[in-house]
């Protein structure tokens, strides 16, 4: 009976190693590949980034309840906050070698583009920027972390370009960001902001997607 035992254990501790080390197969690739070829999945430089506009830099949310200070503790690291309301694409990418490119980016989560859509810029203008954008920072060798924005209001032709820059570019897909937020009052501060309960869910959706490259 002891000998049993000790043999069922060995192959439970067998089966355990030989689970774990699929995980780890299956974390690489996922890092390697995902859906399609990312881009620096293996990132140079030293710092994480969110790089936008109101939505990053926390309009609308009480004191450390922004969705990048939250993003921080889910991380167990620093995040830097370079968000500034108001930004469309252009704005953007006119203050992006000193707010992203000079400070050593390794991971840079870009969520620009509504500022865009509510001003009526034209779709091929807005992600003609942020393509620019995208492979300025691919060329300091960090990882971009791409979010799609949607909204319900007519969204023109911006609905599925998110998914094909970040296809054609290799960055990861940070998929319908402010799902289940812009149209949810309980989850809003005004009319277009998230409170801190919207906020809190778009730094899950971000940390989800960012987990497999800490």
């Amino acid at each position: 009976m002891g000998e049993g035992r000790a043999s069922l254990s060995r192959q439970f501790a067998r089966g355990g190693v030989v689970a774990f080390l699929a995980l780890v197969a299956l974390t690489y690739v996922y890092r390697q590949w995902g859906p399609y070829p990312i881009t620096n999945s293996e990132p140079r430089g030293t710092e994480i980034i969110a790089f936008g506009d109101s939505l990053t830099s926390g309009h609308g949310a009480s004191p450390g309840k922004d969705y990048v200070s939250l993003l921080g503790q889910l991380c167990g690291r620093r995040v830097i906050n370079a968000g500034r309301g108001g930004d469309t694409t252009a704005d953007a990418l006119t203050r992006l070698e000193r707010d992203v490119l000079a400070r050593d980016p390794r991971i840079v989560i870009v969520m620009l583009g509504g500022n865009d859509l509510l001003r009526g810029v034209a779709p091929e203008q807005a992600f003609a920027n942020l393509e620019k954008i995208v492979q300025a920072i691919q060329e300091r060798g960090a990882l971009v972390l791409l979010a799609e924005i949607r909204a319900p209001i007519p969204a023109g032709d911006f609905g599925n370009r998110y998914r094909e820059l970040a296809r054609r570019t290799g960055c990861v897909l940070i998929p319908d960001v402010l799902s289940g937020i812009v149209a949810n009052p309980k989850m809003k501060s005004d009319q277009i902001h998230p409170n801190d309960a919207g906020y809190e869910l778009i730094a899950k959706r971000v940390y989800e997607r960012l987990r497999p490259y800490l």
